[in-house]
C-alpha cells in the first residue's frame, strides 16, 4: 500500500473512488479538499509516497534535494490569463502593470510564475511590480525577493483588491466571480500564448518519494485506467511534458525561484528507465 495525495478531477475520479484497481498495488488516497495544501507536507516531510505537486514547487524541491522523483503525468493544466483580475472600473492592461501593486498567494505559486513569465515577455519584469504575498513558499528554504512584501496576517486578497489596496491580483484555480472585478488580460490572451509558445502550460504534475519510485510504472498504469474513463487530453510522457518543464524552469530562473535550468537527465533522475 502506498499513501497518496491526488486532487479530484474527472480524470482521477475512478481512481479516488476505487473503480480502477491493480493487483499488487493499492493507493491509500488522503482526503485533501484543496490539493495545494498537500504540497508543503510532501516537500518538507515526505508525508506521502505519491503526490500531486505544482510544477514550480517541484522545481524548487529538486534544487533543494528533497528526494522527490518526477513522474511523467500532468494532472492539471490551463491557460493562466484569466487568473489575474483587477477592479472592473479601472482601465488597467498588462502593459500598464509596471509600478502597480499586485497580490499573489505566494511568489512561488505556479500560476504567478507563469503570468510573470508572460509579462516579462511583454516587457514588464517581475521586479517592475510591487508584489504582495500572503503565504510562504512550500519549500521552506525559499525567501521572498526584495520586490515582494508580505501582507499583514489575516489579510484577504480579494477584499484588498476590491477596496483598492491592490491594483490587481492573481488567484489561480480559485478565481472569484464578482461583478466588481474583471480580467486584466484580453479575452484572446490564451490564444496568444498558444501562438507564441505552442502549448498549454502545465500547473500540476505527479511525484513520488524516492523510496517509492520503483512503483512508478504501476502507479501510472492506475492513472491511465482512470484517465480512460474520462479522457483529459493532458500531456503524458517525458517528451510531451518537456515544453512546460523547460519554460517553467526558465521562468523560475528569471524570477529567482531557482538558480539554474536543470538538464533533461536531471529532471527525470530517479525515474525507472522503463517509464517513457
Amino acid at each position: 500500500m502506498l499513501s497518496a495525495a491526488i486532487g479530484r478531477y474527472p480524470h482521477t475520479a475512478a481512481l479516488l473512488d476505487g473503480a480502477v484497481t491493480m493487483p499488487g498495488l493499492r493507493l491509500e488516497c488522503a482526503e485533501v479538499p484543496v490539493i495545494s495544501r498537500a504540497f508543503a507536507p510532501m516537500v518538507r516531510e515526505g508525508r506521502y509516497a505519491i503526490s500531486e505537486m505544482a510544477i514550480a514547487t517541484w522545481l524548487q524541491a529538486r534544487e533543494h534535494d528533497k528526494g522527490l522523483v518526477l513522474l511523467p503525468w500532468a494532472l492539471a493544466a490551463r491557460f493562466q490569463d484569466s487568473a489575474m483580475l483587477c477592479r472592473a472600473d479601472t482601465p488597467l492592461t498588462p502593459g500598464a502593470l509596471a509600478g502597480k501593486r499586485v497580490g499573489v498567494r505566494a511568489c512561488s505559486q505556479t500560476t504567478g510564475m507563469w503570468l510573470r513569465g508572460i509579462l516579462a515577455g511583454q516587457g514588464v519584469a517581475a521586479s517592475d511590480i510591487a508584489w504582495t504575498t500572503f503565504e510562504e513558499a512550500h519549500v521552506a528554504e525559499y525567501r521572498d525577493p526584495p520586490w515582494a512584501t508580505r501582507a499583514a496576517p489575516g489579510s484577504d486578497m480579494q477584499a484588498m483588491l476590491e477596496a483598492g489596496a491592490l491594483d490587481a491580483a492573481i488567484f489561480g484555480a480559485d478565481t472569484p466571480k464578482s461583478d466588481a472585478l474583471r480580467r486584466v488580460f484580453a479575452d484572446d490572451a490564451a490564444g496568444d500564448f498558444r501562438r507564441v509558445y505552442g502549448f498549454m502550460p502545465v500547473n500540476h504534475l505527479l511525484v513520488a518519494r524516492a523510496d517509492a519510485a520503483d512503483a512508478a510504472a504501476d502507479v501510472l498504469g492506475l492513472m491511465a485506467a482512470a484517465e480512460a474513463q474520462a479522457p483529459s487530453g493532458l500531456p503524458r510522457g517525458r517528451a510531451a511534458l518537456m515544453p512546460s518543464l523547460c519554460f517553467a524552469a526558465h521562468f523560475c530562473v528569471q524570477q529567482g525561484l531557482i538558480s539554474r535550468v536543470p538538464s533533461f537527465e536531471e529532471i527525470w533522475a530517479g525515474l525507472p528507465g522503463a517509464v517513457a
